[in-house]
């Protein structure tokens, strides 16, 4: 299992705009349910920073194949005071955080 956590922080203004590209994202997951991911959300207290968890099978990433999350890529950077920063992570144990 792959597990990768990402945070960035948007301009003030892209903040609904950020949000909404999510929200079609997760509309578009709940239709397609991609085989072997678990991903989530967060929006942090300072409310423009964001953090997306992601746990999948190794190999290819099955957001890849999601025409919503093409679209949220398309202009992470405009969109963005402090760029992604992905990480990868080996989880020790975990306690119903990816539960269906």
């Amino acid at each position: 299992m792959r597990t990768v956590i990402v945070r960035y922080m948007v301009k003030p203004d892209r903040v609904a705009e950020n949000e909404q590209l999510v929200r079609d994202l997760y509309d578009e997951l709940h239709r397609t349910a991609p085989a072997g991911l678990h991903y989530a959300t967060f929006q942090l207290r300072d409310g423009v920073s964001f953090l997306h968890l992601a746990a999948m099978e190794e190999g290819e990433n099955p957001l890849a194949r999601v025409e919503a999350f093409g679209r949220f890529q398309e202009d992470i950077a405009g969109r963005c005071d402090e760029a992604p920063v992905v990480t990868e992570m080996r989880e020790i144990g975990a306690f119903h955080v990816f539960a269906p």
